[in-house]
């Protein structure tokens, strides 16, 4: 199955390409096959919740502890990335995707409720893809308290089954 651009994805999907820009040179799906990847996308860089998303990540040791690579992903350009990056000592890439193609194509662009107000823009999500490439969970519209733990339970489950 693959998803048209701006649909949710869902388990069992094929995982959208992409090659992007990022904080340690050029990243592709490709580059992670045979491997469990994390791709976060958040909204803009040095924010509030996404600074304790991206700090939850890098503190939760998930590459170590249960072998998947994590990815961060938002619109913000390169430069903007590795300052965020370099700050907060963040130890996996950042992609940038200023022209959101691949952030849509994830389904991660829409409409959103930002303090009552109905907005256009990126959608805190995350995904788990397998190592084949597909997509094992998409999670949209997510809150930052205990996201990076409810990742973590679970991929642990997916690597039990």
């Amino acid at each position: 199955m693959k998803a048209s651009v701006g649909q949710k994805l869902q388990a069992g999907d094929e995982a959208p390409d992409f090659q992007l820009h990022s904080t340690e040179g050029i990243k592709a799906l490709a580059d992670f096959k045979g491997e469990w990847l994390v791709l976060y996308v958040y909204p803009k860089d040095d924010t509030p919740g996404c600074t304790q998303e991206s700090c939850d990540f890098r503190d939760s040791q998930l590459n170590q502890s249960l072998a998947a690579q994590v990815l961060g992903l938002s619109g913000d350009d390169l430069a903007s990335h590795q300052g965020f990056a370099n700050k907060y000592r963040l130890p996996f890439p950042l992609l940038s995707d200023p022209e959101l193609k691949v952030i849509k194509a994830y389904g991660a662009y829409g409409e959103k409720n930002f303090y009552g107000k109905l907005t256009e823009g990126i959608l805190r999500s995350s995904f788990i893809i397998t190592p084949q490439g597909k997509i094992a969970e998409a999670m949209y519209n997510i809150k930052v308290a205990g996201h990076v733990e409810r990742i973590i339970k679970r991929l642990e489950e997916l690597k039990q089954a």
